[in-house]
């Protein structure tokens, strides 16, 4: 008898079958297959975009009710397949054992189906959390969304990726990692340029409200001159030069976009602190350690991280990409930049699954962006795309490009570079291809990248600049 209610747990309809009640019995067989050959069909007609489908709005609300009419459902079938095979022929001893097995089978079939409604629900809030509507009319800087084409058209998309360090010793953001994640929208194909906290007298596009507070470039003189960092927490510092509150991130993406020659589209800010948070929920990060590195304060004293390949908690891998005790603000970059590599390429869809309520919690506290929501999921698609794409990186560092006297025209002539030879390379992957950003020509980016504005003043700087590698050769990540 249990053991045709545990069949038709896999089976419905078998318990029916066998005691008699051929009817019923096919009817639920036939339901249950054609429930199967139409997921299967809606699998297969997908095109591979099944986990993008999956996270829209109105896909979430679905899959939450799918999951709970299922749970409704498998509970009905184990009771009434139980009812079908007569437990009252059993004695009293047998049909309290049995009733109890039969109970326990009830949660146990309902389980999957509820952490199933409860991940999506999870997932519903986290973007909802996360990510601003388009339609909010109180959010000017959120951008409306075509349903048609969400891209508007464009052949890249132009992300600005932000490490904050916000301590507790601090006021405001100070924005130390500062990343732009150019993407091929139809290959994945994706350069990451990193730029130095500490570039100095950065210029703003005359679109911007700080260009005229610095015609000449970011001049506040600090101990060390007006640094990249500064620029953000100077923005909410002063809503009346911006024309509103909370315009760092504006401000931020309009001075860096000017300084590549490229469209910033977007934003994303991550605490630096909750980064160790993401880091233990995954189990850590494996990591080629290039020497040893001191961690812990100003002076290292909690530790070392020794050299070699090593698995860092969240904790290990905040100090391996903040340290600068024997070391550079540039080196630092280069660190950091394996660090996201790593944190991308081992954060697999079964360790996010098996961690998913740790990793949204911390993921709501700690991420800002704006990207729209109605966003989300195109940007799915487009990173799984990313996942399996070419990816190549190129810092602005010494002695190719001087933090205390840019070049500004050959930071834009390398950028272009860069992701004209990514363009030209698509079929080539990533542990293969050194691209070479050089400085000798000036191709373009495409046009839905650039931004159109006047020519920078150059300062020579030696050209013997070195290549963007691959993530996989520079961090050794496989």
């Amino acid at each position: 008898m249990l053991g045709w209610t545990l069949l038709s747990v896999v089976l419905p309809g078998a318990a029916h079958l066998r005691a008699g009640r051929r009817r019923t019995g096919l009817i639920l067989v036939g339901v249950y297959l054609l429930l199967l050959l139409a997921g299967l069909a809606y699998y297969l007609t997908r095109n591979g975009d099944n986990v993008a489908a999956l996270v829209g709005d109105d896909a979430m609300v679905a899959i939450i009710a799918i999951a709970s009419a299922g749970a409704l459902a498998w509970f009905v079938v184990v009771v009434t397949s139980y009812v079908a095979l007569s437990p009252n022929r059993l004695n009293q001893g047998g049909q309290i054992v049995s009733g109890v097995v039969v109970g326990v089978l009830c949660v146990s079939v309902m389980a999957p189906f509820a952490v199933t409604a409860q991940a999506v629900l999870t997932f519903k809030q986290t973007v909802q959390a996360i990510f601003p509507s388009s339609q909010d009319t109180s959010n000017p800087d959120v951008a409306p969304i075509k349903e048609e084409d969400p891209w508007d058209g464009k052949e890249r998309v132009n992300f600005l990726l932000i490490g904050g360090d916000a301590a507790g010793d601090r006021t405001g953001v100070r924005t130390d990692s500062m990343t732009v994640a150019s993407v091929d929208i139809k290959t994945g194909n994706t350069v990451l340029f990193s730029l130095p906290r500490n570039l100095q007298h950065v210029r703003f596009p005359a679109s911007s409200p700080l260009h005229k507070q610095f015609p000449n470039g970011y001049m506040i003189e600090l101990p060390n001159g007006g640094l990249l960092n500064e620029i953000w927490q100077y923005a909410n510092d002063n809503p009346q030069l911006m024309g509103g509150k909370n315009k760092g991130p504006r401000a931020l993406m309009d001075v860096i976009g000017y300084t590549l020659g490229l469209k910033i589209d977007y934003y994303a800010l991550m605490n630096m602190y909750g980064f160790a948070d993401l880091v233990d929920a995954i189990g850590g990060l494996k990591i080629r350690v290039e020497r040893d590195i001191k961690w812990g304060g100003h002076f290292g004293t909690a530790g070392t991280i020794r050299a070699g390949y090593r698995r860092l908690s969240g904790e290990e891998a905040l100090w391996y990409g903040r340290s600068r005790v024997d070391s550079d603000d540039f080196s630092r970059m280069s660190r950091q930049r394996c660090v996201i590599g790593a944190f991308a390429q081992q954060a697999t869809p079964q360790k996010i699954l098996q961690n998913f309520g740790k990793i949204a919690d911390a993921t709501k506290r700690l991420a800002q962006t704006n990207i729209p929501r109605e966003l989300v999921e195109p940007l799915v698609a487009l990173a799984v795309k990313v996942k399996s794409a070419k990816i190549t990186s190129l810092q602005f560092v010494p002695p190719e490009f001087l933090s205390g006297r840019p070049d500004w025209v050959k930071i834009r002539r390398a950028t272009a570079k860069a992701i004209s030879d990514s363009t030209r390379t698509r079929s080539a992957q990533a542990a293969d291809v050194t691209v070479s950003p050089g400085t000798s020509s000036s191709a373009a980016t495409p046009s839905a990248t650039r931004t159109l504005a006047s020519r920078p003043t150059q300062t020579p700087t030696p050209n013997n600049q070195k290549s963007a590698k691959s993530l996989a050769e520079l961090c050794g990540l496989g």
